[in-house]
């Protein structure tokens, strides 16, 4: 595997996720990503906010168990991509720390219930997250693979894998929170 390519995309994660923008992850910023993301639900929703917020926790507590080894409470960037390439993206986490989010996300978003988002949703998402509307216009378009003008909760879901768990440079899934080589 490249790890070139994933150590680009995980700092560009790191990046975004660094709430405080100090250089280090922490507990804090965390929550923070969470309150973000369940922001995004109706306010009576909480079976999905209760999701997005547990699978912060979890993704929070495996890094902080596996990588804190100097018990400092908070991770630097090096320590936040090798634990994504070694830890977060196995098979046993993966699903219960990543796409948890991924998958109540999207449920909280589709409220029509029809399974897809259409481009201003899409974009109207990543911009309350703090992705530029550029960005995440030129995202959709990448992500959209049946060109039908919405991304289906399956697309969104190879979008998220690809981010994570692709080596290829090129896969669409790459362009999800804008270029990786630009910091979100």
């Amino acid at each position: 595997m490249s790890d070139a390519v994933k150590d680009r995309k995980f700092v560009a994660l790191f990046d975004w996720f660094d709430q405080g923008r100090d250089g280090y992850l922490t507990h804090e910023d965390f929550q923070r990503m969470a309150e973000l993301f369940t922001a995004l639900a109706r306010e009576e929703d909480q079976a999905n906010t209760t999701a997005m917020r547990d699978a912060f926790e979890r993704w929070w507590e495996l890094l902080i168990t596996l990588g804190d080894t100097d018990a400092d409470g908070r991770l630097t960037q090096s320590e936040f991509v090798k634990l994504m390439k070694s830890s977060v993206t196995s098979p046993e986490n993966f699903e219960s720390a990543v796409l948890a989010i991924a998958d109540a996300l999207m449920s909280a978003l589709d409220t029509n219930k029809d399974g897809v988002l259409e481009s201003q949703e899409y974009v109207q998402m990543y911009s309350a997250l703090g992705i530029p509307p550029e960005h995440s216009s030129d995202a959709f378009r990448r992500l959209d693979r049946d060109s039908d003008g919405t991304i289906s909760h399956e697309e969104f879901r190879t979008a998220i894998c690809e981010f994570y768990l692709s080596d290829d440079e090129n896969a669409p899934g790459n362009w999800l929170i804008g270029p990786i080589d630009q910091p979100a």
